[in-house]
């Protein structure tokens, strides 16, 4: 796996490190270099030694830094003189670029790989409201999400996911990153009829996707439309487990189902730390096994994957002590 050093004047390197796992999840052969006021440059070069010797691979090193020119940069790159063909610097380190790489880990082997790919998505995640004051350009890109649009063919679906957070930040980058969806669906009669929360889950889709709010029998229907979607790779957003079972029982065809987080309220239990049930939870999620769906307990794709027949039966214990 190619190893990463984040580098910043301060604790910014630090920051952006805990920010890049709260979305993405706990990364190894990743580590913060920070150039505090009392030291100089060699007390960074000897930093970044010690980070580079901590990798299980050295000869496939990333740089992600503040500043072109500054004194990390400067340090990073008097390393990477005796290693050009294998180690790579990228400066104007954002959090977008800090997740592309993280996700770019998954199917690069190589610094180069990764560096050429993370500079688009970091641009991108660049952006200004109000709307007008964004540059004009000469042309714009289609959107991915609207390639092949109408071309014969139903819905391919590459994640199904309840989450009660719906559109955040693990779904618009950690997820579409690994699933490569053209669309975001979020299924829910409720947020079908917010306007408010329909155009921030809109502003939310992360650069080149599509985003829309369906409820749930409009989703039915699009689901068995079979000349309109060939070529479009659905991702599926619910708010609660019953959206998604009246999704299953109309006709949406999913095999397995993303278990995310699932927020408490009165009368829930707390098994673990992302996930509350209500006994109306437990016996939906009873009735879409019997339905032959599969659970995926994961808030990130490289978390460990929980069991979900133990997380139910830990809340059914804990319910049945409330009576």
């Amino acid at each position: 796996m190619v190893g990463i050093i984040i580098a910043s004047h301060g604790e910014f390197a630090n920051g952006i490190l805990q920010s890049g796992e709260m979305i993405f999840g706990k990364q190894e052969n990743v580590k913060a270099v920070t150039l505090m006021p009392s030291e100089g440059p060699d007390d960074v070069k000897a930093k970044m030694q010690e980070a580079i010797a901590s990798f299980d691979n050295q000869d496939e090193v990333l740089f992600l830094v503040d500043l072109w020119g500054g004194t990390p940069f400067n340090q990073a790159n008097s390393l990477f003189e005796g290693h050009k063909d294998k180690w790579a610097i990228v400066a104007g380190m954002n959090l977008p670029m800090l997740i592309e790489a993280f996700a770019s880990r998954f199917s690069m082997n190589t610094a180069h790989e990764i560096a050429a790919n993370i500079l688009s998505p970091a641009k991108e995640g660049v952006k200004v409201r109000p709307e007008e004051l964004e540059p004009a350009t000469a042309t714009a890109a289609p959107a991915a999400g609207t390639s092949n649009a109408g071309a014969p063919g139903k819905f391919e679906y590459v994640l199904a996911r309840i989450d009660s957070r719906l559109l955040h930040g693990q779904v618009a980058t950690a997820w579409t990153k690994t699933t490569q969806p053209t669309r975001i669906i979020v299924v829910s009669d409720a947020v079908a009829k917010d306007d408010l929360r329909k155009k921030l889950i809109q502003q939310a889709a992360p650069p080149g996707v599509k985003a829309h709010v369906v409820p749930v029998k409009k989703m039915i229907e699009l689901a068995k439309d079979d000349q309109h979607f060939g070529g479009q790779r659905a991702l599926l957003l619910f708010e609660n487990p019953q959206d998604a079972l009246r999704a299953v029982e109309g006709g949406v065809p999913l095999k397995t189902i993303n278990v995310g987080s699932m927020a408490h309220s009165p009368g829930k239990v707390q098994p673990n730390k992302v996930l509350a049930f209500s006994q109306d939870d437990i016996d939906t999620f009873k009735k879409l096994k019997e339905l032959g769906l599969n659970f995926d307990v994961r808030k990130v794709p490289n978390d460990s994957k929980g069991d979900m027949s133990e997380i139910i039966k830990k809340a059914q214990e804990e319910l049945n002590k409330q009576k």
